[in-house]
């Protein structure tokens, strides 16, 4: 059994729509010792977002139903929602719907394994006998409705309109709910409780509350193992603990008590005042006052408090781990749904312990488990807003696959369950090796490039150094866009084209800055001819093509494309001329700028001093861009970084050059949709 999918409605961020969260199933890691089958989950579900997105909202769902008895208060309703029903209270009392939280739950069932499923027979049908799934519908509602009703009306009645919804959150924690459970049918099941059926050991993010919170950890756990071993017979530590007492009790009665006593008879009466020292040595005293926890760093005994809090946190996670599998019952693995969810793990780890720490937690749980006759099947899922993380996690697993990635769409929480084929999807007219190497280049590439896309209000992928070194300078100058994490990616046109279901798939607002690539023939780029006008011309740009309704054609073209939360830009008329290329379009714009024929003359003096002239007229610029283009072909970086040098280095009644109106415009888009305009 396992936990596979997680339904949310109407719990905190979550609405009815976009609300699912899909679990790898807990499929067997096998290790043999001594004869011994040891099962963990060689993977991990990733639940993947930027801050305050709902990430751990999902946790606390689960934490809330499994191990606080589904008490939930006003406050884990959605407030937009709550607002809707108190509208609809207001304009139509007779017909309404009363608040609710409803989680569906999917459970797997595995064929040949070893589970035990009598926890899940209250839900199966008879037709589900045969079913590789089962849900389970829990509804967190009202115990009297018409009372509820009742109230709210006379809410509405006596109270000022700005104050109903305070007051109508007040009057949802004051009203009685209750958790229903209910199957296929929709028939309530009695007697059920859902801690019966999953267990969750939710480790939270930072739990490094003071010096000792080491100490604590492992007490905890070396106290609990000391007695398997007393239970086992292994260990007879009460009758040493005891003979230790009785010991010092003694030693203390000879030396002390008796003293005492005497001293005491003197003042008083013997019968009324008498003093009994005793040994009072436990164990739980022996492990917190009388172990030290100390590091070992080349021969060094360095204390607790000494060392790193990346590496303290690691080990307080661990230890929560072993706590976890130390305490579990030998057979409730096999008759329980197991999860272990471990928030934000990245805290105080530098980047390369992030990604060592995703890709081996499965075999650090298989080896606390190597002298344990357990057969454990968890399943694990981790909440993580690090790139590093999610960057280990697609290339260790060589898939994108168990990836849920949640973002804020339209004020709701947003669930995108990830996976290669929604990715890269497959399609009759490709080669199948086509969409194989696509899929292999996405994952590469994340690795190296662009993982943070996940992370980022908003992306522009261009297709060059020029622009990718420009355009950061000129969005940091821009009021509108500067409040924004904005990633700039620089990666060639058609490889682009593999990222954009992807781009589509996470909602981020996407800019694709492309050059139009207007084909010339052999004479025209030897003679570096101008292009005035896209009569009978054609572009040999996969991406304008793609959505050019698959024409190559450019006469016709529109100046922008607009699809969704992406706009292709590309350069249009320019001064009479049409561009083919960032630097050309660049140029073009600000052919008569100082700034622009200062850096010119610097990278190539003698080919700008030959286009310039005897008269040096800024005009013979404009019409020779597409030669000065290709001049620069060799020398892009150069160019762009002693731009950003006359930049940064301007006085202050200096000028910049302008951006292309093709990219201004893309701009102005992006801040737009980041402000949440159409």
């Amino acid at each position: 059994m396992y936990l596979k999918s997680l339904r949310i409605s109407n719990f905190r961020k979550f609405g009815i729509e976009n609300n699912k969260i899909e679990f790898v199933d807990a499929k067997s890691y096998q290790e043999q010792k001594k004869g011994k089958e040891i099962n963990i989950a060689p993977t991990t579900t990733l639940i993947v977002g930027k801050n305050n997105s709902g990430k751990t909202t999902i946790i606390n769902a689960l934490d809330t139903l499994i191990n606080k008895e589904g008490k939930f208060k006003a406050n884990d309703f959605n407030f937009s929602y709550l607002k809707r029903l108190l509208d609809q209270f207001g304009k139509s009392p007779q017909r309404v719907e009363t608040p609710f939280l409803q989680f569906n739950i999917g459970i797997g069932i595995e064929d040949n394994s070893n589970d035990i499923i009598t926890n899940l027979v209250p839900f199966m049908l008879l037709e589900d006998v045969d079913k590789s799934e089962l849900e389970i519908l829990v509804k967190f509602e009202l115990e009297d409705e018409e009372t509820f009703i009742r109230d709210v009306k006379g809410l509405l009645g006596k109270q000022n309109e700005s104050v109903h919804f305070k007051k109508f959150l007040a009057l949802i924690d004051e009203t009685r709910f209750k958790v229903n459970y209910y199957n296929a049918s929709g028939e309530v099941i009695n007697k059920f409780n859902i801690s019966n059926l999953i267990e969750l050991r939710a480790i939270k993010a930072n739990n490094i509350e003071n010096e000792n919170s080491l100490s604590k950890a492992f007490g905890t756990i070396i106290k609990y193992r000391f007695k398997s071993l007393i239970e086992e017979g292994e260990q007879d530590l009460d009758s040493n603990i005891n003979s230790i007492n009785m010991s010092l009790t003694k030693i203390i009665h000879e030396k002390h008590t008796k003293d005492i006593n005497e001293s005491l008879g003197k003042i008083e009466s013997i019968d009324k005042l008498k003093m009994s020292l005793n040994a009072d040595l436990t164990f739980q005293k022996l492990i917190n006052n009388l172990i030290e926890y100390e590091y070992i760093e080349q021969d060094n005994n360095i204390p607790e408090n000494q060392f790193g809090l990346g590496y303290t946190n690691l080990m307080v996670i661990i230890a929560d781990l072993i706590d976890y599998m130390e305490k579990y019952p030998e057979n409730s693995f096999n008759s329980k749904v197991n999860l272990i969810s471990i928030e934000e793990p990245e805290t105080f780890m530098h980047p390369q312990m992030q990604e060592l720490f995703i890709k081996n937690i499965n075999d650090v749980i298989a080896s606390l488990l190597k002298s344990k006759n357990k057969n454990v099947n968890s399943q694990l899922i981790i909440t993580t807003h690090s790139s590093h993380i999610l960057n280990s996690k697609i290339h260790t697993g060589n898939t994108f696959n168990n990836i849920n990635y949640v973002t804020i769409n339209d004020h709701h929480t947003h669930v995108v369950n990830l996976n290669d084929e929604i990715i890269i999807p497959k399609n009759t007219e490709i080669d199948a090796n086509k969409i194989e190497d696509d899929l292999k280049f996405l994952k590469k590439h994340i690795k190296y490039k662009v993982s943070e896309l996940f992370f980022s209000d908003a992306i522009i992928f261009v297709e060059g150094i020029t622009e990718e070194t420009l355009l950061k300078y000129y969005i940091d100058q821009k009021e509108g866009l500067n409040k924004y994490y904005i990633s700039v990616f620089n990666i060639d046109g058609a490889h682009g084209l593999v990222y954009h279901e992807l781009i589509n798939l996470l909602k981020v607002p996407a800019l694709i800055i492309t050059d139009l690539d207007i084909k010339r023939n052999k004479i025209e780029k030897e003679t570096f001819e101008q292009i005035n006008n896209l009569k009978d011309r054609v572009t040999t740009n996969k991406t304008i093509k793609k959505y050019n309704e698959n024409s190559d054609k450019l006469d016709g073209l529109s100046e922008k494309i607009e699809i969704n939360n992406m706009y292709i830009a590309y350069q249009g008329n320019i001064e009479g001329y049409y561009a083919t290329s960032f630097e050309e379009a660049f140029i073009l714009t600000n052919y008569n700028h100082s700034l622009i024929n200062s850096v010119l003359v610097k990278i190539k003096p003698d080919i700008y001093r030959g286009i310039i002239g005897k008269d040096s007229s800024f005009n013979n610029v404009k019409k020779n861009s597409y030669k000065l283009q290709r001049k620069l072909s060799n020398n892009k970086s150069d160019f762009a970084n002693e731009l950003l040098y006359k930049f940064i280095t301007k006085t202050e009644d200096e000028t910049i050059p302008s951006l292309p109106k093709y990219i201004e415009n893309g701009l102005s888009w992006l801040t737009k949709k980041l402000e949440g305009g159409e």
